[in-house]
């Protein structure tokens, strides 16, 4: 006779251990569903941090922005006029920057003529200052001739004579004389002599000639 499959006793056992079984595999699934999530990726995190793009772009033109606000807030420098006359290629009135020195005020004007006197150019080394003529004598227009200067010995006011007396003290040219009697017109006169060099940039060597028969 066949035994039957599983005994009586072990099919008690079985029953007995199945409601215990179960009961932990539910408690196994509701506790796996009620775990929190997992943290965010260290990778995602990293990306996260990263600044967006065109951030360094950004900033590098808002630096740009910032240094022409402020090149944008200094003010340019002031011209000054000055007016160039005698033996030079064009004689006139030009603008020159502040600081700048006589030989720029003589290159504005094209440059010293071929009549120029390389003896008495005015000192290319002085600052200008606004509203001052650079005066270029020309060669042999000064009379300096012997018998000539005999005649001319009389002291002339600075601030009174004509161009024509002027014109006729050793020394002079007619264009120095012509720019003395416009600066007295414009300024009101000299206060001292030595302002021929300093003003209207006669040359040294005629400024000692000339100042012996000089006065203001």
């Amino acid at each position: 006779m066949a035994r039957a499959w599983p005994p009586p006793g072990r099919r008690r056992l079985l029953l007995l251990a199945a409601p215990p079984a179960l009961a932990a595999a539910a408690l196994g699934s509701v506790l796996l569903f009620l775990a929190p999530t997992a943290p965010a990726t260290a990778r995602g995190d990293v990306r996260a941090a990263a600044p967006p793009p065109g951030a360094a772009a950004a900033g590098g033109a808002a630096n740009a922005g910032a240094g022409d606000a402020e090149a944008a807030a200094v003010p340019p420098a002031a011209g000054l006029l000055v007016e160039v006359s005698g033996a030079v290629a064009r004689p006139g009135i030009y603008r020159v920057v502040k600081g700048e020195r006589v030989s720029a005020a003589i290159a504005a004007a094209g440059g010293l003529a071929a009549d120029a006197d390389p003896e008495r150019v005015p000192n290319l080394a002085a600052r200008l200052k606004d509203g001052q003529q650079v005066m270029v004598p020309r060669r042999g227009a000064s009379g300096r001739a012997g018998g000539a200067a005999g005649s001319r010995t009389s002291v002339v006011s600075l601030n009174t004579a004509s161009a024509d007396q002027l014109a006729a003290v050793p020394g002079f040219t007619p264009e120095l004389a012509a720019a003395v009697v416009g600066y007295r017109a414009q300024y009101g006169g000299f206060t001292t002599t030595r302002e021929l060099v300093d003003v209207l940039q006669m040359g040294q060597a005629d400024y000692q000639v000339a100042r012996r028969y000089l006065r203001v």
